[in-house]
């Protein structure tokens, strides 16, 4: 994948069973560069990816607008432009783009509109191969979150799994894990 390409997929699911569907695939403006390491900060500076289009032209709540301000996310990128609404929409995404261009606010906007939508403990689980990814995407839950009251809970390796097991009796909105380490615990 070259430096500037965000790809969009879309699969769609039929009778329980998935089946491919529609699949969107569109590269970024090869004229932008990636941008900065915290996925949306700074979105007006070099390789920002700006689409012109701002959280609620892609269908997001006023309240996590409004965190999104909170956070210095001045418009969505490139994926979170392409991803959030068929997310938001309630079809199956994969986006593929570089690191800190934004792809986890392009699915944890969608997971937090969906918690929203339909309140409930244990909404969504993430799984993701290591820990240190596990726990920056709970500090982007959390952030998000944090204005409509979302509890998450990090599940990883090298943390005692009693406390984990008590963090995850309390049924948190959102689970965060390493493979290994939920199967274990």
């Amino acid at each position: 994948m070259r430096r500037s390409d965000v790809r969009v997929h879309v699969w769609s699911e039929k009778h329980g069973g998935r089946q491919r569907g529609k699949r969107e695939s569109k590269p970024a403006d090869p004229d932008q560069g990636s941008s900065s390491e915290d996925e949306n900060s700074n979105v007006t500076g070099e390789g920002s990816e700006q689409t012109g289009k701002t959280f609620k032209d892609l269908g997001v709540t006023e309240v996590l607008c409004e965190a999104c301000d909170q956070l210095g996310w001045k418009a969505p990128t490139k994926i979170q432009t392409e991803a959030i609404p068929v997310a938001l929409q309630g079809k199956d995404v994969i986006g593929l783009a570089e690191t800190g261009s934004g792809k986890t606010g392009a699915f944890a906007l969608p997971i937090l509109q969906s918690l929203l939508d339909t309140p409930q403990r244990l909404h969504t689980l993430v799984l993701t191969p290591t820990r240190e990814l596990a726990f920056q995407i709970g500090e982007q839950f959390e952030a998000l979150g944090s204005s409509i009251g979302v509890k998450c809970a990090v599940i990883v390796g090298g943390i005692d799994m009693m406390s984990q097991s008590l963090v995850l009796a309390k049924k948190p909105h959102i689970v965060i894990a390493t493979p290994g380490r939920l199967l274990t615990i």
